[in-house]
């Protein structure tokens, strides 16, 4: 699971993530959601132990960001939004790499290629380099490398992102497949793709978390109050004073 306690990330003077708490239980799949620059990135650096927090503490499976960076390292998996790829590299190569890097080896390493491959989707493309691959093998390519391990814990970070429409319900039934033993958190800018994926949306801003809600509730508020989901959630929002 994820959980974050009390956490805060000054840069110099300016506070990026003002005593923000929340947890990932294992078994759910968590929505981020957040305008630009309201600190969703931060929090996903101080997760995989990018950066630390200034005050607070965070643990991935159970495992302390600051104490035990490797630890965490090797319990999560994670699709940055900008997902960087080895340009150079055929697929089956890279993902053969990724593997080793993460200490699979032999038997253990065929058993996780074999998944991610047909998980993923990347038959079509294995011996070609990345270079020549599509935005959505791209994409699927990065999934793959954050899966290789097994990680108990998930991070996909606007994993939808140039995806065209057949691309992006076919990767929400891949993220619900996943669901069963690993806490995932699914960041993205799109309301839609969460409330048709996850268990619960945490909306921030200006550093804030300003709801954790089951998206069952939110669609609840908008049916009681005759508005659209987006409506409520724009209107948490502003009451915090975070839009205008």
């Amino acid at each position: 699971m994820i959980r974050v306690k009390d956490v805060t990330k000054w840069y110099g003077s300016t506070l990026a993530v003002d005593s923000v708490s929340f947890q990932v239980n294992t078994g759910e799949i968590v929505g981020f959601l957040g305008p630009n620059g309201a600190g969703k990135s931060t929090v996903l650096k101080m997760i995989s132990t990018w950066l630390p927090p200034t005050r607070g503490r965070i643990e991935v499976a159970g495992h302390d960001v600051v104490e035990e960076p490797l630890a965490v390292r090797r319990a999560l998996g994670y699709l940055p939004e900008h997902n960087a790829l080895y340009e150079g590299m055929r697929v089956n190569r890279f993902l053969r790499f990724m593997g080793r890097a993460h200490g699979l080896e032999g038997a253990r390493l065929s058993e996780r290629l074999s998944w991610v491959i047909e998980s993923c989707g990347v038959q079509a493309v294995l011996t070609k380099r990345i270079h020549q691959c599509s935005k959505g093998y791209r994409q699927r390519i990065g999934v793959a490398a954050a899966l290789i391990h097994d990680p108990p814990v998930i991070i996909l970070d606007e994993p939808t992102h140039g995806l065209d429409a057949l691309q992006v319900v076919a990767f929400r039934s891949f993220v619900l497949g996943l669901r069963e033993g690993h806490a995932i958190l699914f960041t993205s800018h799109i309301l839609n793709e969460l409330t048709g994926t996850c268990d619960r949306i945490l909306i921030i801003n200006e550093g804030n978390i300003l709801s954790d809600s089951r998206v069952e509730e939110l669609e609840l508020k908008a049916k009681e109050s005759g508005r659209s989901i987006e409506e409520v959630v724009l209107d948490i929002v502003r009451s915090a004073g975070g839009a205008q």
